[in-house]
C-alpha cells in the first residue's frame, strides 16, 4: 500500500511540474492536478493540504537536484573564470528541463516562509561557490556581485523561455560574456 501511495505522490509531483512549466503558478490548481493524474480531487487533498504544500515538496525534491547539477559543472573546471562560466552555462542548459522550469515558476511565485527557507538553503550552496569564485577574481563585494550575476542568469532564462528572437546558444554566450566582462562588450 505504501508503495502505491508513493507512486501516486510521485505522479502528483510530476503533474505539478508539467502544470508549472506550462502555465506558471496560476496553472497549479487541485482540479488540474486531479485531472492530470486521474485522481479524485478529494484524493489530491489526502496528499497535500494546499498548493503551497505541493510547491514546498517540489522545492525539497527538485531544487537540490538542480543545484547539484550546477555545482558539479562548477567543480569539473579549474579557475574562477571557468567556474563563473560553468555557473551561468549549466543553469541555462537546464532551461528546457521541466524541473528547472518548475523551479523558476516556483521562485517567482508567492511562497510561504517554509518553502522560501528551503529554496534559500538549496541556493545557499550555489551562492557560496560563486561568491568564492568572485572573491578569487578580486571582487570587493563578492556577495553583491553574486546576486547581480544571478540576475543576469535569471534574465537569460526568461529570454530563452520567451522563445526570443535570438537562439538559446546566443543568449547563453551573451550572458557568459556579460558575466565575465561586465558591460565592456
Amino acid at each position: 500500500m505504501a508503495e502505491h501511495r508513493s507512486m501516486q505522490r510521485g505522479a502528483l509531483l510530476d503533474a505539478a511540474r508539467s502544470l508549472l512549466s506550462e502555465g506558471g503558478t496560476e496553472a497549479l490548481t487541485f482540479p488540474a492536478l486531479a485531472e492530470r493524474t486521474g485522481l479524485a480531487r478529494s484524493s489530491v487533498y489526502e496528499y497535500f493540504r494546499s498548493r503551497a504544500a505541493v510547491v514546498e515538496e517540489l522545492c525539497e525534491v527538485d531544487f537540490p537536484v538542480w543545484a547539484a547539477e550546477v555545482e558539479s559543472a562548477m567543480q569539473a573546471v579549474e579557475g574562477p573564470e571557468a567556474k563563473v562560466e560553468a555557473y551561468v552555462r549549466s543553469q541555462l542548459a537546464l532551461v528546457g528541463d521541466r524541473r528547472h522550469r518548475a523551479v523558476v515558476a516556483i521562485s517567482s511565485s508567492e511562497l510561504d516562509a517554509g518553502a522560501r527557507e528551503k529554496i534559500r538553503a538549496a541556493h545557499g550552496g550555489l551562492v557560496a561557490m560563486i561568491v568564492e569564485a568572485l572573491e578569487a577574481l578580486g571582487h570587493e563585494q563578492p556577495r553583491l556581485a553574486a546576486m547581480l550575476l544571478q540576475g543576469i542568469v535569471d534574465s537569460a532564462v526568461r529570454r530563452i523561455e520567451l522563445g526570443a528572437a535570438e537562439n538559446p546558444d546566443a543568449i547563453t554566450d551573451a550572458a557568459v560574456r556579460m558575466a565575465l566582462r561586465g558591460v565592456q562588450g
